[in-house]
């Protein structure tokens, strides 16, 4: 399962950082490739390219504020959740997700 993703939070600084960097881990960890990219105090850094976007099985959106640019996964599946809901079982959240894609192909 191939996942690109955006982290926001409001203040654009914690939580987005840190959920990013648990998504990455928990993805290595399972065996995922993932890209993640951060819309944050400073704007949009690592920022998603359109290849990566099209290569993806799935797009997770863990935001707590509203992001620019989501017209970019128009037709892919989309996952979206708090930071928060990542942040407690990321391994265990990614798994859900796989399965969950796995029963409506």
């Amino acid at each position: 399962m191939k996942i690109v993703g955006i982290t926001a939070c409001p203040t654009g600084i914690a939580h987005t950082y840190i959920t990013k960097k648990k998504i990455i881990e928990a993805a290595k960890a399972c065996g995922y490739p993932c890209r993640i990219e951060t819309q944050g105090s400073i704007g949009a850094e690592d920022e998603l390219t359109a290849q990566e976007i099209a290569d993806a099985d799935v797009v997770l959106l863990a935001v707590d504020v509203k992001i620019t640019g989501e017209e970019r996964f128009k037709g892919k599946p989309i996952v979206r959740c708090r930071t928060e809901d990542v942040m407690r079982n990321t391994e265990g959240f990614l798994k859900k997700i796989e399965a969950t894609l796995k029963n409506h192909r």
